[in-house]
């Protein structure tokens, strides 16, 4: 197939003046030398795109791609996953990953709590706080754990992000609405384990790859998986492979993580984030439809590598699965405009 890859580059928004934690989210160079060599060696032809604004100007010029690998994460707005997606759904091109719909809903934090709640998922308490006076409207306990509603890659997250008593809550959402611009997540503290299991598939041919449990090191900032815990996770954390069949937690927890990935309707590949309560339940805190994918600095990638699959057999499984959709597509009536 004659591939295209959409992505947004790290270092070309940093060149532009962006900070790091600006662009965090962002790809490194060699994440799409990687993907595009595994899509080499598959027996694909690869185009560059880059970011949603180069694929306009692709799309307006006549290029067409049989499909689009897509890990553009995009820079405004809390629908900005979606924008890659929904470009390509008005040329009826397929692309990797989830629709605009998911993209949209699953980057912001409290809907997607929502509709897993309202299916049966466990999650913790939760509420939103979007000025500083609503902080009073918190229904549940302290302690609390506040983040903003829809930023990735632990993007204002620190220790300063549990808060144990309920009158410095409106200050500590108040920094961080200033901060990002957006509302905050006030979920209650989840003081256990932590999760992330990896997924591939769609529908009821998604399964799970693996879990790892996060460990943080002496050396780490303490109790979060905290946007500097991840920068430098290298040095600062463990990532230890954990086995469903005698570890019951992490039996749960993979379950609990299929059911939302399917609830949720994602695609192709992705994670799912989960933490323990006090009694050692886990619960469902997020998901990314639109995991990293970098060889060895990615979560998704780190329990491939773990459970022994190829970097390029997980690119395989991700191309296979969105073929599926090229294969269906319906050669529709001519454009309009």
């Amino acid at each position: 197939m004659k591939i295209g890859l959409t992505y947004d580059l790290r270092s070309d928004y940093l060149a532009a003046g962006y900070s790091k934690e600006e662009t965090a989210e962002f790809d490194r160079d060699d994440t799409v030398v990687a993907i595009e060599k595994a899509l080499q060696n598959l027996g694909h032809t690869t185009d560059r795109v880059g970011s949603v604004r180069s694929l306009f100007g692709r799309l307006c010029a006549g290029d067409r791609w049989e499909l689009v690998f897509n890990i553009a994460e995009g820079l405004n707005g809390i629908g900005r996953e979606a924008q890659v997606p929904a470009a390509l759904d008005v040329y009826s091109i397929p692309y990797t990953f989830s629709d605009p719909l998911v993209m949209a809903l699953t980057l912001h934090k409290s809907m997607t709590k929502r509709v897993v709640r309202d299916a049966g998922i466990p999650t913790a308490d939760f509420g939103v706080v979007r000025l500083r006076s609503e902080a009073e409207q918190i229904h549940f306990p302290p302690p609390y754990f506040i983040k903003p509603v829809a930023e990735g890659t632990g993007k204002g997250v620190s220790p300063q992000s549990i808060i144990r008593r309920p009158q410095d809550l409106a200050a500590a959402c108040e920094t961080l609405i200033v901060a990002f611009g957006q509302p905050v997540l006030v979920e209650r503290y989840l003081p256990g384990r932590e999760f992330t299991v990896g997924i591939v598939g769609t529908g009821d041919r998604a399964k799970v790859l693996g879990t790892i449990e996060v460990h943080l090191l002496d050396r780490a900032e303490p109790e979060v998986y905290s946007y500097i815990n991840k920068e430098r996770c290298e040095e600062l954390v463990e990532y230890r492979l954990c086995r469903p069949h005698d570890d019951p937690p992490v039996k749960e927890a993979e379950a609990i993580a299929l059911r939302a990935w399917q609830v949720l309707e994602c695609r192709d590949a992705g994670r799912i984030d989960l933490r323990c309560d006090q009694d050692g339940e886990p619960l469902f805190m997020e998901v990314n439809p639109l995991a990293g994918l970098h060889p060895f600095h990615s979560d998704l990638p780190i329990i491939c590598n773990q459970v022994g699959m190829p970097y390029e057999r997980l690119i395989r499984e991700i191309v296979d699965s969105a073929s599926e959709r090229v294969e269906s597509r319906v050669v529709g009536k001519g454009a309009i405009g």
